[in-house]
Order: C-alpha cells, then sequence, then structure tokens
C-alpha cells in the first residue's frame, strides 16, 4: 500500500506545498513576527523533513524537539490556530486530497501541547 507521502506525490509535490505554507506563516500579519529573525530556508527544511516524515517518507526530521525549540517564543493559542488556518488552506490550494488533509491537520493538532500550553484559541480570517 502506498504511503501518504507517495499518494501526495513525493518530494516533487511536497516541497513546493511546504515551500508555499512557509511563504504565508512567515508573510502573515498575525504571527508572522515571530519568525522575523528566523532563516526562511532553515524553516522550510525542518518543515518539509517533519511533514515527509508524517506522511511516511524515509527520512528523518533534523530539527530540535518541538517544545525545545519553540520554548522561547510565548505562542498564544489563538497563534496556533493561526497556523493551522493556514495549513489548511495551503492543504486546499494545493490540491491534497481530503483524507491526507485530515490526518496532516489532526497530526498537527496533537502536537499543539509541544508549541504552546495556552488554551485553545480560534481563528478566522
Amino acid at each position: 500500500m502506498a504511503s501518504m507521502f507517495e499518494r501526495l506525490g513525493g518530494e516533487a509535490k511536497l516541497r513546493p506545498l511546504i515551500d508555499d505554507f512557509v511563504d504565508r506563516v512567515f508573510d502573515d500579519v498575525m504571527i508572522g513576527f515571530f519568525f522575523r529573525s528566523a532563516s526562511r530556508e532553515r524553516i522550510k527544511r525542518f518543515e518539509y523533513e517533519h511533514a515527509a516524515q508524517f506522511l511516511g517518507a524515509e527520512i528523518e526530521y533534523g530539527g530540535r524537539p518541538l517544545r525545545q525549540a519553540h520554548a522561547r517564543q510565548p505562542i498564544m493559542g489563538g497563534q496556533f490556530a493561526r497556523r493551522m488556518r493556514i495549513l489548511e488552506q495551503t492543504l486546499s490550494a494545493h490540491g491534497v486530497p481530503e483524507d491526507i488533509a485530515q490526518a496532516w491537520l489532526a497530526h498537527n493538532r496533537d502536537l499543539r501541547e509541544e508549541i504552546t500550553a495556552d488554551p485553545e484559541g480560534e481563528c478566522h480570517d
């Protein structure tokens, strides 16, 4: 059975999707300020590795543990929700099959406690 990574189209489809997602996050008026001193290319690398690994690619995530990587940022629940909304919009814009998109979003929601201890917030655009 094909992995979600293979069904998505592999690296050829995932890289541009991640590039678009990271660009949207960096340029977002609500959460982009978190990345003002970050390397866009470095974040793209780690986002790609993290997503590819989750989707079933034989790749290792080379970044720091998520809790450690986000410890210095006072990320609020609404800001986490904003990132989730941007991810949802990006997955839709790239035509990601619904079952893969839902699994990917659920996986990211499950990581919430690694990113913020703030109660859930909502994001409406």
